[in-house]
Formats: structure tokens, C-alpha cells, sequence
């Protein structure tokens, strides 16, 4: 098969690829960053691309006009290289790139308190300062630090030393006079000896607390002997070039790429954020000697090089939710190669590591109050419960929020709108953007606002369909139906008016319905009702910049109290830190995962009749909203 250069603009960036890769598969290769929501399955039409010149093959798709295709458009995933080729990948094919990160940490006052446990991490450096050997003391060398581990405190547990380890021991003992600083990592009924380094560098002891997202990858680097955050880097995984949601990476990881691809490219995203975080600070990778991580089910399996195909395959089985304790070296992590890798164990194929570190870092675990957790995202994770009982549940709400199946959606990031108002009077809006920037799309927070606003000015009925009639140039014909335009653009740039479509609303509502049905199926399941719930608790990036009033309006959220909702942010990244930072917690964090009774809503037929009533702004039963109800009436009293 014979290689072909393919060349990027406008970065003039060219890679070899075989004849029959498709173009996608090429940007990948280049690392120049595309679009491609589905994963590379050709339903998205984000991965957009203008073939300067060349030789390929393309297949017609929905999500390209005639006028496009004639320009030269085509869609990265559908589209084989068969010689060299120059293509450009235009601005829309790249929204999302400076995404905007939640790291966790809120400005002013300390992270979290971790209350009255004790900051007592897995890992420790002893200093030892070891007798010589004699002829008359001549145990083995082991056996030596050994001895002085069990006069340091060690005495009841069993002791082993790693391989590496044994390797540079000797040499390391008497190059330093026998003074050296082991380290040591807590293992249940064992210790083993992770390291040894000359001299007394006990102060030199740090860990990373890793927040390994869908979309982004957080890291905090700790310094594991005071618990302070030395500092906090974060990027986007660079699993997003193999699809947005988990189904996408599940698909491209086991049909159209490998798994050792997927993996590999967040091993690289996270040994990126290592290497920035180690030369900001004026420390050695090597000095990271405690790693701790929380994800999603998928996404900790692919951390791990393994297979996630039977998460998607009814039933729906996880190889494992309780991860075994591994070296960095086994995976490639670039800290101490004998640095030890623990993630937070997950209850579900659905219900994994990031929410059981957030049920840990919200204390609902050990709260009296009922209460429900949720972290909004392509997968709606949710949990209901106190002290007491827990109950986790997980829906497909699909990817609308995080900017797929909606024409111009994006990710929060730089030229993304984020919230709108519309004149009730004149039908104009106005959108508020992200970094004050020349508007490029619409984010989730943007939809939630614009879809409450579109309702509330009456210029869409109560199932998302457009009212025609109205005295606004604003509502318009496209070329799938009816549309508001947002933004208009400068038509003579090529650049296309910033609109919502019928289709965008459809697929909107039906992401709210999904999320608002797993709230009522749950609660439902309890013999409960909303009112019973006593706190809220929001978490996940997304969260930080839903305006309540909107969410409710629309029917994501339950018609509650505000002060009953409460954002917590990445709370993912908070439990990963606990965890790193105590032994107590992390057994509190098996124990949570343990604990928590999953339930199946994609075979629920209560869930589906919930979801059917929910398609509906803001649902079928307006009893349910009597704010939104008050509303209305007041509007139309007007």
C-alpha cells in the first residue's frame, strides 16, 4: 500500500499516511485537531474539510449543500485519501480547541477541608541513617533496611521491595555512606519499598491527583507532607480527536482504531500536564511518587489499556470497578516509575470513579439529608441517597450539551456563546460570549438560556416548534426547516449566520427530557417525590454556569427553591485529591463505590414514560412547574 503525504492549512502541517486511511485518521496522526463529536461515524458533520488538491475519494452526507460540496467541502471521516493531498480545515471544524476547564479550585479560602482525618497518604519517605555491615553483622542488605523500617514504626506489617529497587540498592547504600531516604507505600497488611534515594530528601515528596475526563484532563500537583496544592494544570484530553462521548471512543477504540491508540493518547495528555507542572515548580518528575486518578468507567479502562467494548453491550458489564493498584511504568506514566497508580473504584458501567469521588467530596456519603447528586454531561450520572441508602442511575442524554448534534454547537470555550436574552417586544437577541470574542457557536449554558428565552418570548410553543407568524426577520427558512438566527455574519467572509434550528431544538429538548426522566425515575423508585429532597448538588464544570430560573423554565431541573441547588464544581478532581491525601478516605471512597445500588434505566419502562412526558417545555404535566406555570400566565395576562 503506498504512502501519501498529506499537507494541513493553514498550518502547512504534513504527515504520511497509507492509501485507504481516511482524512480524519490523518489530522490524528498530524495532531491537528478536528471536530468529530461521533467518533468519526459520519452523523455529526462537524469534522468539515476544503480539499485544496489532490487525489481522494469522498461519500455524499446530509450535513453538506450542494453549494458546499461544490466549494470543495467534504467531512474528514467519510472522505479516503488515494494520493497526495492538501486540505484545510476551516474555523468551524475547530471550535472548542481553548476549552474551558474547571480545575476545582475556587478563588479565595483553602480547596476543601478535609476535616478531622488526618493527612496520612499512602506513601511515605523514611529517612534512615543504617549501621554499616561487619563481619559479625552481616545480614544482607534488604535485610538491613528491613531492620531499620521495623525500629521506624513498621514492625506488624510484611515488607518487599520491588525488582527495580533491589537493582540500584546496593550500589545506592554505600555511594551514600548508608545514609539514604527510602520510600515506602501502604499496602493493607504490607508495605513495599518503592524507592531509595541518598541522602535525607524527605521534604522532596510529592503526588498528582488527576481528574481524567471525556473532554478534559485535570491535574493538581500536592505536596504530600503539608496537603497544599502546589499547583494545577489542565488540557483537553487528547482522546478528542477519537469522538466526544465515551460510545464514540468505545467505537473508534475497538472498530476503527485500537485500544492502544486511545490509551496512548491519554498517557500523552497526562505526561504533558506532568512535564509542564515539574518545570514549573523546579522538581523532577521522578519526585511524584503517588498518583491518584478518577474518570468515568470508559475512560479509566482506556487509562488502563483495556478492552471497553462490553460497557456498550447489553448488560452492560465493566471488566472491573475496583482497580488494582499498578506501577506508573506499566502504563507509562512519566513520575517515578515505581510510583504507584490508584483509581477511584466506580459501582457501573455508567457510574464510575468520578462520581463516587464526588459523592466523597460532597460528603453525601455521611450527610442526614437526602439528597441528589448529579453531574450533568453526555452521560447524566445521578445518585440519590444520605448516610443511609444510596441509589445511582446514568442516561443517555446524548451529546447536545457539550456541543454535539446541534448545527453550531460547541464546547465552553473562547467565542462561545453563553447566555441570551431576547426582547419580548422586537424578538432581537442578545448573546453574551465567552472571552468577549467574534461569536463562533452556541455552548450548554448558551442553549439552556436561548431555548428558555425562544419559550418565553413566544416565538416557540410548548414542543419546541416554531410559531410563524411573528414580525421578525429573525425566524427564517433553512435548509432543514425553520431557524432563529442568533448572530448574523458578514456573508462576503464566508462565514455562515449563527443559527438554531428546528433539528437543535429537538435534539436539545430531548437531552433535558432524558436528564429531568432519570430525576423522576429515581425518585420514583424510592416512593419519593422532589420535595422530599433537601439539597441539590450540581457538579461537573457545566454546572458552574446553568442559570437555575432557565434550567427549570426548560425542565432540566426540578421546580425547587434556588437554595436548594448547589454547585460544587469538579468534584472529581476533589475525591482524587482526598483520596491521594488519606488512606481513610480512599477506603471511604471503595466503601461509597461499594454501597451505592445501581439502577438500569435503559431498561426501565417507567424511565421511557417519564422521558415521553418530559419532550415537553418544560413538561407534559405543568402541575410539576408551577413556577414556569406563573410565568406564563403573567405573560399572557400581559
Amino acid at each position: 500500500m503506498k504512502l501519501c503525504k498529506v499537507t494541513f492549512l493553514p498550518e502547512t502541517r504534513s504527515v504520511s499516511v497509507h492509501s485507504g486511511s481516511t482524512l480524519l485518521k490523518a489530522a490524528s496522526m498530524a495532531g491537528v485537531h478536528i471536530n468529530a463529536s461521533c467518533g468519526g461515524a459520519g452523523t455529526c458533520g462537524k469534522c468539515r474539510a476544503v480539499v485544496q488538491g489532490g487525489n481522494f475519494r469522498t461519500e455524499p452526507s446530509i450535513h453538506l449543500t450542494p453549494s458546499e460540496m461544490k466549494k470543495g467541502y467534504v467531512l474528514s471521516c467519510l472522505t479516503v485519501v488515494q494520493g497526495d493531498l492538501t486540505v484545510e480545515i476551516p474555523k468551524e471544524a475547530r471550535k472548542g480547541v481553548g476549552v474551558r476547564i474547571d480545575t476545582g479550585r475556587r478563588p479565595g479560602g483553602d480547596l476543601l477541608k478535609i476535616g478531622d482525618r488526618k493527612i496520612r497518604p499512602r506513601t511515605k519517605k523514611v529517612h534512615l541513617q543504617i549501621p554499616p555491615p561487619t563481619l559479625s553483622d552481616n545480614i544482607s542488605d534488604l535485610d538491613r533496611i528491613k531492620r531499620e523500617l521495623k525500629k521506624a514504626g513498621y514492625k506488624d506489617l510484611d515488607i518487599t521491595c520491588s525488582l527495580p529497587v533491589l537493582q540500584k540498592l546496593g550500589r545506592t547504600l554505600r555511594e551514600s555512606h548508608w545514609d539514604v531516604t527510602v520510600t515506602v507505600f501502604w499496602n493493607r497488611c504490607e508495605i513495599e519499598i518503592m524507592d531509595i534515594e541518598p541522602g535525607d530528601v524527605t521534604l522532596s515528596r510529592y503526588g498528582l491527583a488527576v481528574d481524567v475526563g471525556t473532554t478534559t484532563v485535570v491535574a493538581y500537583l500536592v505536596h504530600l507532607n503539608t496537603g497544599k496544592i502546589v499547583d494545577v494544570e489542565s488540557d483537553l484530553n487528547a482522546q478528542i480527536r477519537c469522538g466526544e462521548d465515551v460510545i464514540s471512543r468505545i467505537v473508534y477504540a475497538t472498530e476503527i482504531g485500537t485500544v492502544e491508540e486511545v490509551h496512548s493518547l491519554v498517557i500523552e495528555t497526562i505526561n504533558g500536564l506532568v512535564k509542564r507542572l515539574a518545570e514549573r515548580n523546579g522538581i523532577l518528575p521522578e519526585s511524584i511518587d503517588s498518583v491518584v486518578s478518577a474518570g468515568n468507567t470508559t475512560m479509566t479502562h482506556l487509562l488502563y489499556g483495556i478492552d471497553p467494548r462490553y460497557i456498550r453491550e447489553e448488560p452492560y458489564i465493566p471488566t472491573v470497578n475496583l482497580f488494582p493498584v499498578i506501577k506508573a511504568r506499566e502504563i507509562g506514566i512519566q513520575v517515578n516509575q515505581n510510583a504507584s497508580i490508584y483509581s477511584v473504584p466506580g459501582t457501573a458501567s455508567y457510574v464510575g470513579g468520578d462520581i463516587s469521588a464526588g459523592i466523597l467530596a460532597s460528603g453525601v456519603y455521611k450527610s442526614d439529608a437526602l439528597t441528589i447528586f448529579i453531574d450533568i454531561g453526555t452521560n447524566g450520572e445521578l445518585v440519590l441517597g444520605n448516610k443511609d441508602w444510596m441509589v445511582a442511575a446514568s442516561c443517555s442524554a446524548g451529546p447536545a450539551f457539550e456541543g454535539g448534534g446541534v448545527k453550531f454547537g460547541m464546547r465552553a470555550s473562547r467565542g462561545a456563546i453563553e447566555g441570551v436574552r431576547i426582547d419580548r417586544e422586537t424578538l432581537e437577541p442578545v448573546c453574551h460570549v465567552i472571552g468577549d470574542a467574534e461569536p463562533q457557536g452556541i455552548c450548554g449554558s448558551g442553549m439552556i438560556d436561548v431555548l428558555a428565552e425562544m419559550y418565553l418570548a413566544g416565538i416557540i410553543d410548548r414542543k419546541g416548534r416554531f410559531v410563524e407568524g411573528l414580525p421578525t426577520d429573525r425566524i427564517r427558512q433553512g435548509d432543514t426547516g425553520l431557524e432563529y438566527v442568533l448572530v448574523r455574519q458578514d456573508g462576503d467572509k464566508g462565514e455562515s449566520d449563527i443559527v438554531l434550528t428546528s433539528s437543535d431544538i429537538d435534539n436539545i429538548i430531548r437531552t433535558k427530557g432524558a436528564i429531568y426522566a432519570a430525576f423522576k425515575t429515581l425518585i420514583g423508585e424510592m416512593n419519593l417525590t422532589f420535595q422530599d429532597v433537601e439539597r441539590f448538588i450540581i457538579a461537573g464544570g457545566f454546572g458552574n454556569y446553568i442559570e437555575i430560573e432557565k434550567a427549570v423554565i426548560i425542565g432540566l431541573l426540578p421546580d425547587l427553591p434556588e437554595d436548594r441547588f448547589h454547585f460544587i464544581g469538579n468534584s472529581s478532581i476533589i475525591g482524587a485529591y482526598l483520596v491521594l491525601l488519606s488512606k481513610e478516605m480512599r477506603l471511604d471512597a471503595e466503601e461509597i463505590a461499594g454501597r451505592m445500588t445501581y439502577i438500569e434505566l435503559s431498561v426501565s419502562r417507567s424511565f421511557m414514560d417519564e422521558y415521553m412526558s418530559a419532550l415537553f417545555l418544560p413538561h407534559t404535566n405543568m402541575n410539576d412547574f408551577p413556577t414556569v406555570n406563573e410565568i406564563i400566565k403573567k405573560k399572557s395576562s400581559r
